[in-house]
């Protein structure tokens, strides 16, 4: 029986992690739980999978939350410090870091030094901190599973392979709803035309990033980081199908990919269940159904922020932090539709000309250069904020 801690149960990737649990119940428990806001759903997963501690984010959703499991209260904890309680608890061998946003950086490396394994879905994690945390996770033994799909397709595809036999890594990518369209036609799309992905049900950050090809050039950074392979070594191909969900280029020429339905509980299983591999509930992939599968390579004139992360990867250092946190204020004020779409990317290639890279050791460093690329980004921003 393996027990569970899950950072950001009530979102997406949190409720799907819980579903692959009931598909399992002889196999995975849930020990923790934690989320942002949403106490009520909160309340009703600790009533369903009873955990030993529950976490919040704020002390007045600890509050709420505890009010709502009166009848059968777990331990409560709220804020940063009971983050790291959930994640660091000591029934907990695999936590799944599936939280928004930056809040589960310290929680992430304090498991790793309490000896858990890390199932990571959160992709800031590794954008910020992906040296400070691959190093610890190689100097307390700790396995980091991508719970991502293209990166759980690539850690499925290198299974069993030494480092040497590889070339490139190939990351699909669905090309979100404006494929196909020019810079010129992208001009006038609102925040609701962005969050109509085609393939995938995923948070509405996320999604805006599918939209921009943002969240593809995040997905880079982190390959570099888990998968030890440079920049030049990660190519993006776009296919809108969403079937290959990545692939792997060995040195001979030969191609490995990974093809699969498009449901997130398939690359949660995988992370639990690893090394072994179990049942599920999914369908089989019906290939005859599918029938074309297209590729295309993405236009990173339409869409910079690709380009942008390549350079952000490139040279390292403190540069993904300015991109992650300039995007992330972007993202906000154009869901909030206060910003262009197209102004998303200009905001970042300023804050990123603005900051002159530095070497991040400790986490101090990475929330210093976090908080001062949020600050330089909302006065871009406010310079081109639409009337409303």
């Amino acid at each position: 029986m393996k027990q569970l801690a899950i950072l950001g149960s009530t979102g997406s990737i949190g409720q799907s992690a819980l579903a692959v649990v009931d598909a399992h119940p002889d196999r995975l428990r849930v020990a923790a739980l934690a989320a942002g806001d949403n106490a009520a759903l909160l309340a009703e997963q600790v009533a369903r999978y009873c955990p030993e501690i529950v976490g919040m984010a704020t002390a007045e959703g600890a509050e709420r939350l505890s009010r709502a499991c009166a009848s059968h209260p777990p331990q409560i904890v709220s804020g940063p410090e009971g983050l790291v309680a959930v994640a660091t608890h000591p029934s907990v061998d695999i936590v799944i870091c599936a939280s928004a946003g930056t809040a589960g950086l310290e929680a992430v490396l304090a498991a790793i030094e309490a000896g858990k394994t890390i199932a990571l879905a959160n992709k800031e994690v590794l954008i910020m901190a992906g040296g400070i945390v691959t190093e610890a996770a190689a100097r307390n033994g700790v396995a980091i599973l991508p719970v991502d799909s293209e990166h759980n397709a690539i850690h499925q595809c290198l299974h069993g392979r030494a480092p040497a036999e590889t070339r490139r890594l190939i990351l699909t990518a669905s090309g979100g709803p404006f494929r196909g369209r020019s810079a010129s036609d992208l001009t006038a799309v609102t925040a609701a035309d962005a969050l109509k992905h085609p393939t995938w049900q995923m948070g509405r950050k996320i999604t805006i990033d599918s939209a921009t090809l943002m969240n593809k050039g995040l997905e880079v950074i982190e390959a570099h980081w888990l998968f030890g392979v440079s920049a030049a070594q990660i190519d993006v191909v776009i296919h809108p199908q969403s079937v290959v969900h990545s692939m792997v280029e060995l040195t001979d020429g030969s191609i490995i990919a990974q093809l699969g339905v498009t449901d997130m509980r398939l690359p949660i299983q995988y992370a639990f269940s690893y090394p072994d591999r179990w049942s599920g509930p999914l369908p089989s992939l019906d290939l005859a159904r599918t029938g074309r599968l297209d590729f295309e390579a993405p236009d990173t004139g339409a869409f910079p922020c690709l380009r942008l992360a390549y350079r952000a990867l490139e040279a390292e250092r403190s540069l993904p932090v300015v991109l992650n946190a300039a995007n992330e204020i972007a993202v906000a004020r154009f869901l909030q539709g206060r910003l262009g779409f197209t102004s998303i990317s200009h905001v970042i290639e300023r804050t990123m000309a603005a900051h002159r890279p530095a070497e991040l050791a400790t986490l101090a460093e990475v929330r210093a250069v976090d908080g001062w690329a949020r600050e330089y980004a909302q006065q871009i921003v406010g310079g081109l904020e639409l009337k409303v």
